[in-house]
C-alpha cells in the first residue's frame, strides 16, 4: 500500500507534466502562461515535499512571482492577450517535435546508464543562515554576482515588453 508522501509525490509529478504538456501545446498566449504558472507552483510544491524550503521559496518569489508575472504583463500590454494565436505549418513542427524526442531519448538513456549514490552518501543538511551568507558574500561561494545579473535580466525584459507595448500613432496620409 502507497504512503502519503509518495501519493503526493505522484500527485505533483502527474500535474507538472499535464499543466508542462498544456503550457506548450495550446496555442493561446494567455493560456499559455497560466498553465506556465501552475506548473511552476506544483514544482515548488515538490521542493516543499522534499523539505528544501529555501528552493522552494525561491521558486515561488522568483519564478512565480517574477517571471511569470512579468509574461502576464507582457501579454496585457500588447493588448493581443486573448487574440494572439501562435499557428505553425506542419513543416515547421516536424523539427521542433524530432528535437524533443531527441532530448527525451536522451534523458531516458542517462537515467538508465546512470547509478546514483544512496541516500546515506548524499548531504542534505545545510544551514539557512550559512545559506544567507554565502547569498551576501561576495567571496569565492558567493552569490551578489549572479543575484544582480538576474535584476538586470529582469529589467531588460521590463523595457522590452514597454517596448513592444509601444505603439506609434498611425500617420494618415
Amino acid at each position: 500500500m502507497m504512503d502519503v508522501s509518495t501519493l503526493f509525490f505522484y500527485l505533483f509529478a502527474a500535474l507538472i507534466l499535464i499543466f508542462g504538456i498544456l503550457t506548450v501545446t495550446t496555442r493561446q498566449l494567455f493560456r499559455s502562461a497560466i498553465y506556465l504558472l501552475f506548473t511552476l507552483i506544483n514544482i515548488a510544491a515538490l521542493y516543499f515535499m522534499l523539505n528544501y524550503e529555501f528552493i522552494a521559496a525561491v521558486q515561488v518569489v522568483v519564478y512565480v512571482g517574477g517571471i511569470v508575472v512579468l509574461i502576464l504583463f507582457s501579454l496585457f500590454l500588447t493588448q493581443q492577450a486573448g487574440t494572439h494565436m501562435t499557428i505553425l505549418p506542419f513543416r515547421q513542427q516536424v523539427l521542433p517535435v524530432l528535437i524533443s524526442l531527441a532530448g527525451f531519448g536522451l534523458v531516458c538513456w542517462l537515467l538508465m546508464n546512470t547509478t546514483f549514490g544512496t541516500p546515506e552518501t548524499a548531504s542534505t543538511e545545510y544551514q539557512i543562515t550559512m545559506v544567507g551568507k554565502q547569498m551576501l558574500s561576495f567571496g569565492r561561494d558567493g552569490y551578489v554576482l549572479p543575484f544582480e545579473a538576474v535584476s538586470i535580466l529582469l529589467l531588460a525584459a521590463l523595457v522590452g515588453c514597454v517596448a513592444i507595448a509601444y505603439r506609434q500613432p498611425e500617420k494618415n496620409i
